[in-house]
């Protein structure tokens, strides 16, 4: 069975802040360029989900999170094989702290 890949509220406005930070600070093309990388990462989880490590920084919770990596950005994911779905949690520039990222999962 195919997974399908869905975005969470909390990565498509990641997605959004992404997009203008590049907008603002080099142009339209490079910010495109770089959202549909992003956007079409997860699509090697479709068929391996698991390929993804485990995210050490949020081991704790109930759900278990994996990653993916893209250029700077961590795609924070997991997978619900019952329904079908690979959820996008969260898209993580690696460059900002660790600890910040239990701020929205």
């Amino acid at each position: 069975m195919e997974l399908e890949v869905i975005w969470s509220d909390f990565a498509e406005q990641r997605l959004d802040d992404i997009f203008e930070y590049y907008l603002n600070n080099a142009s339209f093309s490079v910010a495109r360029k770089r959202l549909v990388g992003i956007l079409n990462a997860p699509q090697s989880l479709v068929r391996s989900p698991f390929i993804g490590q485990e995210e050490e920084w949020l081991k704790d919770r109930e759900i278990k999170y994996r990653y993916l990596l893209f250029k700077s950005y961590k795609l924070i994911y997991s997978v619900d094989i019952e329904n079908g779905v690979i959820k996008i949690a969260d898209v993580f520039d690696t460059r900002i702290n660790p600890s910040e990222m239990n701020r929205g999962l």
